[in-house]
């Protein structure tokens, strides 16, 4: 599944965000080893939201929110779940429990935009809302010369406009265990 990205020069993955998919999950682990899996919170929250009736929905909506972050509240939202009923919303956020604090061993700078798979989405959402405009491409090449282009748009907005993430703070955070185990010398 990565193994093309890593052949066009993608490497020093640290961390793989996705929804709860196994394949993505195993993918990311063989692909970029030592690399971190984070459950994206959002895609956890839906998955929770199912399992419950709507008229609790807007509470455990709020409670997820408060608890991300916090393995102790994580579990619980759980225990709160299992009381009333939800076993099946407890097992969700029990099984992804570990998964759903991988974020934390970042910058805490960082977390507000890599506990989810938004920046991704994002970009999804602005590729759909674009070619669906076009509606019937009169062949591949229109299609990928449009989706090209508009990629093309948002890595410069990445590269020249507001930074999504500072990678300079990630890049001193990232040689701090280095350092201290006297691995490198400054």
């Amino acid at each position: 599944m990565f193994e093309d990205l890593k052949e066009r020069g993608l490497q020093g993955v640290h961390l793989v965000i996705s929804d709860g998919h196994v394949g993505i999950q195993k993918a990311g682990e063989a692909a970029f080893l030592g690399a971190s899996w984070q459950m994206c919170s959002v895609h956890c929250t839906r998955a929770v939201l199912k399992n419950i009736p709507k008229k609790d929905q807007k509470e455990f909506v709020e409670h997820l929110r408060e608890a991300y972050g916090d393995e102790q509240k994580l579990q619980d939202v759980a225990d709160d779940l299992n009381a009333r009923g939800h076993r099946k919303a407890t097992n969700t956020i029990e099984r992804f429990i570990p998964g759903l604090m991988s974020y934390t061993a970042f910058p805490k700078r960082h977390w507000k935009r890599i506990h989810t798979t938004n920046m991704v989405e994002r970009v999804n959402r602005e590729l759909k809302r674009r070619t669906k405009v076009v509606g019937v491409f009169p062949n591949e090449e229109s299609l990928l010369r449009l989706v090209g282009s508009i990629l093309m748009d948002v890595n410069e907005e990445w590269v020249t406009g507001k930074k999504y993430l500072q990678m300079h703070e990630y890049r001193k955070y990232e040689t701090l265990p280095r350092l201290m185990n006297g691995e490198i010398n400054v």
